[in-house]
């Protein structure tokens, strides 16, 4: 079964403060993505699909020019030059139209179903191995959604957001929550709203962008694009987020979404901070013989 890998490497990186998704956090100067990319090889994926911008395109060409050679097919889509529904408000636009839209920007390189990460975020080799097994059986109108234990994707210098997931005794999706500023403090997970701490279970599933897709889901997409797009064009900030179409489409009734449980821990530079912690993470794994000493 081909595979793509999708991999979300469009954003600024505004909380951590530049170019987050090219900052060396491996021995050899191996960045985020290559552990994604090195295990999803190992899982089985055929092609990875980077949506970035043009103004940081030569920098990926050079970090890419030699490594995973031979191993996975590599392309890319820019997501700023994608404007088949947005042309006529792009001269007053300076923020991107969110995820829905980078997606759209890849949809002529996918042919075969297709798994869509963030650049920024290590999801742990278990995770690929897993989401793998899930889409051979995944149906036509089926998507997968990774589920982390809350208490795995959380950072130590601030708090987070998360998309807390509800599901039934079949492991169904009824709906995703955004939830804002979860943090942890003296053992106990809760989040706040209008000064009140609502606690949260460690073993609630969130959701890290981690999603499975059978490519039939692009012009339904792409549908749900054109109609944010006619709806919100006089809002220079609003963006079209995937897991909210997700959620729409489920709500038509369109689409099931599967949530896969995983026991894998999630490694992330939300904060500059964070950096140490991801750094200390990877070089341990290399110690236990998880990962060789340079990825490539």
């Amino acid at each position: 079964m081909d595979l793509t890998l999708v991999v979300l490497a469009a954003g600024m990186g505004s909380r951590y403060g530049g170019n987050k998704q090219l900052d060396g956090i491996g021995p050899n100067g191996e960045i985020i993505m290559d552990y994604s990319i090195h295990d999803a090889i190992k899982a089985g994926f055929t092609k990875v699909v980077f949506i970035i911008r043009t103004d940081i395109k030569e920098a990926f060409e050079n970090h890419y020019a030699e490594r995973f050679k031979g191993k996975i097919k590599m392309e890319y889509a820019f997501q700023n030059e994608y404007t088949e529904h947005t042309a006529p408000y792009e001269a007053s636009r300076k923020k991107p139209w969110g995820t829905t839209h980078a997606v759209l920007a890849a949809k002529h390189l996918i042919n075969e179903p297709f798994v869509v990460i963030n650049a920024d975020d290590y999801y742990g080799q278990e995770s690929f191995a897993e989401v793998v097994e899930a889409m051979k059986s995944m149906k036509e109108n089926e998507y997968l959604i990774m589920g982390y234990k809350l208490e795995n994707t959380l950072s130590d210098h601030g708090t987070v957001n998360r998309g807390v997931c509800q599901v039934d005794e079949s492991m169904h999706l009824v709906g995703i929550e955004e939830t804002l500023s979860i943090g942890k403090e003296n053992g106990v997970i809760s989040y706040e709203v209008d000064g009140e701490k609502h606690e949260l279970s460690p073993e609630t599933y969130v959701s890290m962008n981690f999603f499975g897709f059978p490519p039939t889901v692009l012009p339904l997409f792409e549908e749900k694009f054109i109609d944010f797009v006619k709806a919100n064009n006089e809002n220079p900030k609003a963006e079209c987020f995937m897991p909210v179409e997700v959620g729409n489409l489920m709500d038509e009734g369109k689409a099931v979404v599967k949530v896969v449980p995983t026991t894998a821990s999630w490694l992330g530079v939300t904060y500059k901070e964070d950096k140490e912690h991801v750094v200390a993470g990877i070089n341990q794994m290399i110690a236990n013989g998880k990962y060789p000493e340079e990825v490539k």
